[in-house]
């Protein structure tokens, strides 16, 4: 099923890039498992205010925690207001390929120990079980991608 092109332009939206994320939420925060649930509290906080004056918010952090991912799905769903919606998109991409393609080194520090609680190398992450959608980016190409989220997207009448 291939998703129409239809009113794509006319959907009110916001993206959280994990760039602004790191501006705005964690300067002060680590890898520790409390502050990665409060960073994501605080991603879910504003999302969920995004989604109540009608916008449709994509957020990617990393949720490398069920509690944490649980919390924030709640935290949108009950304050978003009557039109939230939460889709839990899982980038299932292997260890290997995201410590090959780190442009910014954090998995070789991590490796060295100067990184504490980093996901997949000296912390767990809980592989979600309730994703809508899982990729693989070592699998599947940007636009396979995106045509399965528009899809899903569609499925729901959301576009």
């Amino acid at each position: 099923m291939r998703p129409s092109v239809r009113n794509y332009q006319q959907v009110n939206h916001y993206s959280i890039f994990s760039k602004i994320q790191g501006l705005i939420f964690i300067k002060e925060l680590s890898y520790t498992r409390e502050d990665r649930f409060k960073n994501l509290q605080r991603i879910a906080f504003v999302a969920a205010e995004l989604t109540r004056a009608g916008a449709a918010v994509i957020a990617a952090p990393i949720a490398p925690h069920e509690a944490g991912r649980e919390a924030a799905r709640e935290t949108i769903l009950q304050t978003g207001g009557s039109g939230a919606n939460f889709f839990l998109i899982h980038v299932a991409t292997p260890l290997e390929h995201c410590e090959k393609t780190d442009r910014k080194g954090l998995f070789a520090k991590a490796r060295r120990g100067e990184i504490n609680g980093f996901s997949g190398v000296n912390d767990i992450y809980e592989t979600p079980t309730n994703s809508q959608i899982t990729v693989d980016t070592t699998k599947q190409t940007v636009p396979e991608i995106v045509h399965s989220i528009l899809c899903l997207l569609e499925a729901q009448s959301l576009l």
